[in-house]
């Protein structure tokens, strides 16, 4: 027996984390691919019927709120993504360069990330307060017409990109901190040496072999801006009407308030599909970046 165990201990160390890995992660999305191709309302006396396509036919056919919501989803991602590599970027070469109270700026700079969102909804939603907002004051004050924020259908996503971006700017600032602070020197001592100027080196050095940096940053952030929801719902509920609905937050609809699990669970694997699409294509674009610069 002492043999037997001795031969295969590092399967039975495994054992647990592949049992929770089941639990938490391969049966939740089973019985979700097999929700989605029935229809269920909740009810405990008749369960799930099995309708086959039915739910993805019509989302894919005949659901407007879904291609819309899609829409949405990607534009959030992308708009936000966007920004935060630009800023961040931006920070991360301004905080390079050493100086007085460095280590205070890093961690003050993280305070967005730590915080939990719905008390960063709570707080953004009194920023945007029609009436008792800092910012009607502040756009007042600079000649503005004071704005409804979030009571507007037209830009309500466009603020809660700007809840996204302020958020979300410092994490990606500090991974691109860490991948310039771990560039070899001997780059740019040659540079300097055949006189290279600033924006030379930035544009022939800095910038290609930040490019894997840069591309790690793209696709953590990508994933977890399509996930975006607690901000939303908890802003806005995906309105006003449907102006800021996402696809996390119609499924969340769809199971929790209208009771259409079938649907739901559907969407939430049509999401999951775009995610891995999106992933996929990066990390693609990754890997022609890297043969590239080879």
């Amino acid at each position: 027996m002492a043999e037997w165990l001795d031969k295969r201990i590092k399967h039975v160390f495994i054992f647990p984390a592949i049992i929770v890995t089941v639990l938490l992660l391969v049966f939740p999305l089973i019985y979700t691919v097999y929700m989605s191709l029935t229809s269920w309302s909740g009810s405990a006396i008749q369960g799930p019927r099995f309708i086959g396509l039915d739910n993805f036919t019509q989302l894919l056919g005949a659901d407007d709120r879904f291609g819309a919501a899609a829409g949405r989803t990607l534009l959030f991602t992308g708009v936000t993504v966007a920004f935060e590599l630009v800023l961040g970027y931006v920070i991360a070469l301004l905080l390079r360069k050493s100086f007085r109270g460095e280590r205070l700026t890093r961690t003050l700079i993280l305070l967005p990330v730590v915080a939990t969102p719905v008390a960063i909804s709570m707080a953004w939603m009194v920023i945007y307060d029609p009436n008792i907002g800092v910012a009607n004051q502040f756009l007042q004050a600079i000649g503005l017409q004071a704005q409804q924020f979030l009571a507007d259908p037209s830009a309500a996503l466009w603020w809660l990109m700007v809840v996204d971006v302020w958020q979300w700017t410092p994490m990606i600032a500090l991974i691109l901190l860490a991948g310039l602070t771990s560039l070899p020197e001997e780059p740019f001592e040659a540079a300097l040496v055949d006189g290279a100027s600033a924006p030379q080196r930035f544009r022939f050095i800095t910038f290609p072999l930040m490019i894997p940096v840069m591309f790690a940053a793209l696709v953590l952030r990508l994933v977890d801006s399509l996930k975006t929801f607690d901000i939303i719902y908890a802003t806005t509920k995906g309105g006003p009407g449907t102006a800021t609905e996402t696809l996390n937050t119609y499924g969340f609809m769809q199971a929790f308030e209208y009771t259409n699990f079938g649907l739901a669970s559907a969407v939430i694997i049509l999401f999951i599909l775009i995610v891995l699409v999106i992933t996929l294509i990066t990390s693609k674009g990754n890997e022609r970046a890297g043969r590239v610069l080879q």
